[in-house]
């Protein structure tokens, strides 16, 4: 079984119907109040978003927090795989996106019927799944990982087992330079991380040169070369934070600037370069989805709303319980769109 997107229905409110001038923020206030929602938002949104937010953060430190609160309705503004796991942790919450179409290349890489293929080619091998998927890949797994506790479960694993690892084959590849394991990696990456130039960062590293440069390991191993930390999206905040330097290039989706820019005004943050030096390519399309006006009207019409059947949400909760349990005295437990 699937999960399902519940839509609005033909007679729900759309964005034609707002009136103009409507206090959007006010509004949205008023519904969380009334619904007794909590909203959730990614560190990839927009800063208008991150600031309504009651949490901001990485999606499975998002669904955690999420699930710790007697909120009865979940907004996740976020891609529809971080909505997912909030329904996997929150099975009697309503989880709510702002748009049904905000998906995940990482997720779309990486289908049920190809990945079951995978795992039967490999018997022998433990399926270690990074979270950007679909709970339908997650139920197929034997452990799911973040980019923050990758390292450390597979450090738990059987040496004696090989391992498969889906869906980033850079994170992948990251993770076999640092762990030392040979794993056999599903081909599939993230269209952003993908999009950032070596060259253009060299360039860039060359016109600031006290810069540090902090990236995700979902970026090709051309440009984490280059990087000074590599980690989460959360582990790149608090790198950026925690430093006495004033420079920083940002290697990442560069919406998480907004909370290095409100925690460390005096601090200089830039966006890693795309291939022609200038573009915003490096700005998630799917996150881009999420607006204020969709927030509102998810919250009216009770809609778009994530179901997840039941054999299949416990099925996907196994291998995200058996990371949780692996993670139990980590730090940077949490997870990263990037996951």
């Amino acid at each position: 079984m699937t999960e399902t997107i519940v839509l609005p229905s033909p007679t729900a409110l759309t964005e034609r119907d707002i009136a103009p001038g409507l206090d959007l923020v006010a509004e949205i206030n008023r519904l969380r109040r009334e619904r007794n929602a909590v909203i959730l938002a990614h560190y990839y949104q927009d800063g208008e978003i991150q600031d309504l937010a009651d949490f901001v953060g990485d999606s499975l430190d998002l669904s955690r927090k999420a699930a710790a609160t007697d909120a009865e309705v979940i907004v996740f503004c976020g891609v529809r795989f971080m909505g997912e796991v909030a329904k996997i942790l929150s099975p009697a919450k309503t989880v709510l996106i702002p748009d049904a179409a905000a998906g995940c290349s990482l997720e779309e890489s990486c289908q049920p019927a190809a990945f079951k293929a995978f795992r039967e080619r490999h018997p022998d091998h433990l399926a270690v799944t990074y979270i950007n998927c679909s709970a339908e890949i997650k139920a197929l797994s034997d452990v799911i990982v973040t980019s923050s506790n990758a390292e450390a479960i597979l450090r738990q694993l059987p040496a004696d087992r090989p391992i498969l690892f889906a869906p980033d084959r850079h994170l992948g590849a990251y993770l076999a330079r640092k762990t030392g394991r040979a794993m056999t990696l599903w081909p599939g990456s993230c269209i952003i991380h993908e999009q950032f130039s070596e060259k253009e960062l060299v360039k860039l590293k060359t016109r600031h040169p006290q810069a540090l440069v902090a990236a995700h390991p979902e970026c090709p191993e051309a440009v984490l070369a280059h990087a000074d930390h590599v980690g989460s999206t959360r582990a790149i905040l608090e790198f950026v934070l925690a430093s006495d330097r004033q420079d920083f290039i940002i290697a990442t989706e560069p919406h998480i600037i907004h909370q290095m820019a409100k925690a460390a005004p005096h601090k200089t943050f830039l966006p890693a370069p795309g291939a022609d030096g200038g573009c915003s390519c490096s700005n998630c399309p799917f996150m881009a989805l999420n607006t204020l006006e969709k927030i509102y009207l998810c919250l009216r019409n009770d809609a778009p709303a994530l179901v997840v059947p039941e054999p299949l949400r416990r099925a996907a909760l196994a291998p995200l319980e058996r990371m949780l349990e692996m993670s139990r005295g980590l730090p940077m437990a949490g997870g990263s769109h990037g996951g």
